[in-house]
């Protein structure tokens, strides 16, 4: 699948959607990229106007309601952006028979299990985003036709609100940093769940039915702590000051409105199995990212 394209990126100045147009820019595919001011997912009639118009083969919806801790007081908000608008795309994805490309998220579980999730696994969310997005993933396997969800966790980028731009301000402000080290997962960057989102489609059989729930995430595992502690191991020292000394927290010293599941590792086994495409080392991805940002 990889002749002619026209593709429509939605969430076009998120983390995500920045790496997308990167992705997927050059060679034959033609790439509308459309921010919040053109398609804004909480308002139904935007979303079918841009369908329309662009009039897309491929749609990458990299558009959501990320704050998590604040979807706990935008509860109809979230649920809006990232429940209800999903159907609606697959709904019009459908209907001009495109194939529509969402992102999930680890959040859908509650952390329970002691392995990495499956996809078959039973879902429970802890928090209104959680359930949300679980939403998103329901109405859009309602409306049927060709779609591929990659469930993802702990994304970042050199770009946006996220943990490791995060750290590096905080880590010039203060001298010491308290991390949840009891909640774990694995940091994936938005550029190799674009650069993995494009092989996935490049290499598709579209006689083949491959729809379904897809776990994508980078390699590894290690908690928020270890995260941080690799961050600062990794980065020069700022000349004003040393980085601050990490220490390592269990999640219920550091309360949020959001209660986050403690084992969010997923299991990209099915991805690898079913497209022959897997994602780098959360160390390996941390690495390149910081090149990018020393670069950029």
């Amino acid at each position: 699948m990889t002749d002619g394209r026209r593709v429509l990126i939605l969430g076009a100045q998120g983390q995500l959607g920045i790496e997308l147009q990167k992705a997927f820019q050059g060679g034959a595919d033609e790439v509308v990229a459309l921010g919040r001011q053109s398609c804004d997912l909480a308002a139904p009639e935007t979303i079918r106007k841009a369908m329309a118009e662009v009039n897309p083969t491929l749609v990458l919806n990299a558009a959501a309601y990320t704050a998590v801790d604040r979807a706990e007081s935008e509860p109809e908000l979230a649920m809006r952006v990232n429940g209800e608008a999903p159907g609606i795309l697959a709904e019009e994805a459908r209907r001009i028979n495109a194939l529509l490309v969402h992102y999930s998220t680890d959040y859908v579980f509650d952390g329970s299990k002691n392995e990495p999730w499956v996809e078959e696994d039973a879902v429970n969310p802890l928090n209104e985003y959680g359930r949300s997005k679980l939403a998103g993933e329901q109405n859009i396997a309602q409306a049927g036709g060709r779609c591929l969800i990659f469930r993802t966790s702990w994304v970042y980028s050199p770009h946006g609100t996220n943990f490791l731009r995060t750290m590096l301000r905080l880590g010039r402000e203060r001298d010491q940093l308290r991390i949840v080290n009891d909640q774990i997962g694995a940091p994936t960057t938005a550029a190799a769940l674009a650069r993995a989102t494009r092989a996935v489609i490049d290499g598709l059989d579209t006689n083949e039915n491959w729809s379904g729930i897809y776990h994508m995430t980078c390699a590894g595992e290690t908690s928020w702590y270890g995260f941080a502690q690799e961050i600062f191991r990794r980065v020069p020292v700022p000349k004003q000051k040393n980085w601050p000394d990490v220490v390592g927290i269990l999640d219920t010293e550091y309360p949020t409105p959001a209660k986050r599941p403690k084992n969010s590792m997923l299991s990209n086994a099915k991805l690898y199995a079913r497209f022959g495409v897997a994602l780098p080392s959360w160390q390996d991805a941390l690495g390149e990212t910081l090149q990018t940002m020393r670069t950029e």
